[in-house]
């Protein structure tokens, strides 16, 4: 006599959907932390990182992610943002962009960021802190800038167009954080902004935002849009000014110029 099932069949998870799903565990987990490691990405989904390593290099492969080449962090592409509703200019910059920052960070040896405006601050999408031996901040992705005491924020506000640049301040005073306000002052704005433009680099060199470091940024400027911005980071007590200005200057427009954007 045969004996009875007791209960429904339950199908046995085959190796090639578990391995399908994993894959698409390891892509929501980038996508989801807009930059990370891929043993971040194993110990996030408790994954053998052997198992991560090879599901990661299926999707750089396949066009849905791409390693960041200048701290090692996987990021989606344009093709995985595509099957949502559209695409972040945020990463397309940062894709674009890396490998310039990589070999300008080995010229410049301090920390290079690329910065994208958002919601009324500069976000550092790629960095070159952790890379650089002179970096006193390791932890930079996703950092939030002010606008208006950084010269990433100072460099963006120069360099777009007058309309977003009034919409931009107009949401600056609507904020009406104690810090902007002197910044925000009719005479010392339209000074720095004419001075921005004229020499076409934005410095930060008095401690307005971080009394230990100065700062110089270039605006990556395509067909009058602005896609971001390249800053470099020093301490303040190593470097005057005016020496940072003749060594990182030059370099740094000659990378905002070569990195290939699409307008």
């Amino acid at each position: 006599m045969s004996k009875e099932r007791t209960g429904p069949r339950v199908p046995r998870q085959s190796e090639g959907v578990r391995a399908f799903k994993r894959g698409l565990d390891v892509l929501r987990e980038v996508n989801r932390s807009g930059g990370i490691r891929a043993g971040d990405v194993a110990r996030a989904l408790d994954l053998p990182r052997p198992t991560v390593y090879r599901l990661l290099e299926t999707l750089e492969e396949l066009g849905y992610i791409a390693r960041s080449a200048s701290d090692d962090r996987f990021r989606v592409t344009r093709r995985a943002l595509s099957l949502g509703d559209g695409y972040d200019p945020g990463v397309v910059i940062c894709q674009a962009a890396a490998p310039y920052l990589a070999e300008l960070s080995k010229t410049l040896v301090w920390p290079v960021d690329l910065s994208t405006y958002e919601n009324a601050a500069m976000v550092v999408q790629e960095t070159t802190h952790a890379r650089s031996p002179l970096s006193i901040d390791r932890s930079m992705i996703g950092k939030r800038l002010p606008m208006l005491r950084t010269s990433a924020g100072r460099a963006y506000l120069a360099a777009c167009p007058d309309h977003e640049r009034e919409l931009i301040l107009n949401h600056l005073r609507r904020i009406d954080e104690a810090d902007d306000r002197p910044f925000l002052e009719t005479g010392r704005l339209e000074r720095m902004i004419a001075e921005t433009q004229s020499r076409g680099y934005a410095i930060r060199s008095e401690g307005e935002y971080n009394a230990k470091t100065a700062s110089i940024a270039v605006p990556i400027v395509r067909g009058g849009a602005v896609f971001g911005c390249i800053s470099i980071i020093w301490i303040r007590s190593a470097l005057a000014i005016e020496d940072a200005i003749a060594q990182f200057a030059g370099p740094m427009r000659d990378t905002s110029e070569a990195i290939p954007v699409n307008p």
